[in-house]
């Protein structure tokens, strides 16, 4: 009876033994479930993407996630991460209306010069929920013509539609090397999960265009260039103008000198022979400082007062002298020393003229009026003055 009793009390021991067993590995089996479920959970809290406050780097205890890792042994086989968008996160290439900032991708093309230095922000954003996210950046800026100059990170927090969004803001230094229509090529981020495994996260390249400095040198030789030109087609014309006026008062002057001597020429039969040879004299002496000039003719520190001179001249003549000779440009042509110019070799073949005329100054001045008309032939002949024109 004893031996029965013992043999029933271990049947009983080893089916209470069996049913813990059983019930164990149910409990094993339930918590697999459990920690399944928390994984392909969309959200920031459930998928245990951790950082500690004051945005520093680390991840919080993964809890039975790490522990259905250990227990399966295979990472082939844990479920798929959730993508980014189902977790929340948001990624924004460009900061839209702050001067100095690249622009949103979604907009028109940026505009920069050669050698300038842009502020390219790209944000990471997320809904806090009382958790955090490590971001690390794992691509650089540079691309055909745009060179990277340095990065910087900055974090912050906002309230939005009553939801506590926090943010990470990488501000990449960029400098523009060539000119073109060029691209700020995408932005690849990693967020590192307790499961050993990375989300990857990726921004939209920006294009921008990029001009070659203005150069304002060409305009300003331009200018200058067009400034020579116009000053010399100002000098140009002032110069014609001069001549066609210079070429005017000569052939006035040759006009009014021919007029003279024709009229001389109606006067040497009837005039006085002494008067005749000296109004020839200031005839002759107008023609000499018109084409020699008051400087060449001896009477140059008179030119002040020369259109005074002219007016007495003229209304007061000299004694002996009919009328007070005047040259076209106001010069008192009765001081014009003809032997001085002979001498100095101006006047080619004037002295059997100047005899002529110290002859009726110094000597009575008698001659008949076939040598007077002689004389007034060797005149015209001197100063180049045609009769019949």
């Amino acid at each position: 009876m004893k031996e029965k009793n013992v043999n029933s009390k271990a049947v009983k021991a080893a089916k209470t033994k069996k049913s813990e067993k059983v019930a164990k590995a149910k409990a094993n089996k339930a918590e697999k479930v459990e920690n399944a479920a928390l994984v392909k959970e969309p959200s920031v809290d459930s998928a245990a993407l951790v950082m500690p406050v004051n945005d520093s780097t680390a991840v919080l205890d993964a809890g039975s996630a790490a522990d259905s890792l250990d227990a399966t042994g295979d990472a082939a086989g844990m479920p798929p991460l959730p993508t980014a968008e189902q977790l929340g996160i948001t990624i924004t290439a460009g900061n839209v209306g702050s001067a100095g900032d690249a622009g949103n991708a979604a907009n028109a093309p940026l505009s920069a010069t050669v050698g300038d230095t842009i502020n390219f922000p790209v944000t990471v954003s997320w809904s806090v929920n009382g958790s955090a996210i490590l971001v690390v950046p794992t691509s650089s800026a540079n691309a055909k013509g745009i060179l990277q100059l340095g990065v910087s990170q900055e974090s912050s927090r906002s309230v939005k539609d009553g939801k506590e969004m926090a943010q990470i803001t990488f501000n990449y230094k960029l400098v523009m090397q060539d000119t073109g229509n060029l691209n700020i090529p995408a932005m690849r981020f990693e967020i590192p999960t307790p499961m050993g495994q990375s989300l990857d996260l990726r921004s939209e390249s920006v294009p921008i265009r990029v001009d070659a400095p203005f150069n304002a040198l060409p305009f300003i030789a331009g200018g200058a260039v067009g400034v020579c030109v116009l000053l010399a087609a100002l000098w140009r014309m002032r110069k014609r103008a001069n001549a066609r006026a210079a070429a005017a008062a000569k052939n006035a002057f040759e006009n009014a000198l021919r007029e003279k001597m024709m009229v001389l020429k109606q006067r040497v039969m009837v005039a006085d022979s002494r008067e005749w040879l000296l109004e020839l004299e200031s005839i002759c002496k107008e023609y000499a400082l018109q084409q020699f000039g008051a400087s060449a003719c001896g009477i140059a520190e008179s030119a002040g007062a020369s259109g005074v001179a002219a007016e007495k001249s003229a209304e007061k003549p000299a004694e002996g002298i009919p009328g007070g000779a005047v040259s076209a440009v106001g010069k008192p042509a009765a001081s014009v020393n003809l032997d001085a110019l002979v001498a100095d070799g101006k006047l080619d073949g004037w002295k059997p003229l100047l005899e002529e005329f110290a002859h009726a100054r110094y000597g009575g001045g008698k001659r008949d009026s076939f040598e007077n008309k002689e004389t007034w032939k060797l005149a015209m002949q001197l100063m180049g003055v045609k009769e019949d024109e």
